[in-house]
């Protein structure tokens, strides 16, 4: 092989290297992104594991050396399960008495003196 041919190779070795390792850092910040969220309810347990499943899954939009579209769709599920983990940590902030706050069975308010 021609040297020009082996820069090419390295270089395409390299890319795809790197793009293997951007799905493994995003498939690990996925699973402890789910670890933050205790109750993560059926949307957020879909998109966990479909994003999982279509990453070790052998068929996908493109051939598994090119990870891009694997990498598309972990990112997808891990900016929605972010969000789903906020919204729900908001959820757990809110103080008794505000509005979107459900009033809690048992307790009345005492008049003060």
């Amino acid at each position: 092989m021609s040297r020009e041919a082996w820069i090419l190779v390295v270089i395409a070795g390299v890319v795809l290297l790197a793009t293997l390792v951007g799905a493994v850092l995003l498939a690990v910040k996925l699973v402890r992104t789910h670890r933050m969220l205790t109750a993560l309810g059926a949307s957020g347990k879909v998109a966990l594991y479909g994003a999982l499943i279509y990453t070790i899954f052998p068929v996908d939009l493109l051939p598994d050396p090119i990870y891009l579209d694997d990498m598309g769709v972990l990112t997808a599920a891990l900016i929605y399960l972010t969000r789903l983990v906020h919204r729900h940590r908001a959820a757990a902030r809110r103080l008794p008495g505000q509005p979107g706050t459900p009033p809690q069975a048992g307790r009345t308010r005492r008049p003060v003196p």
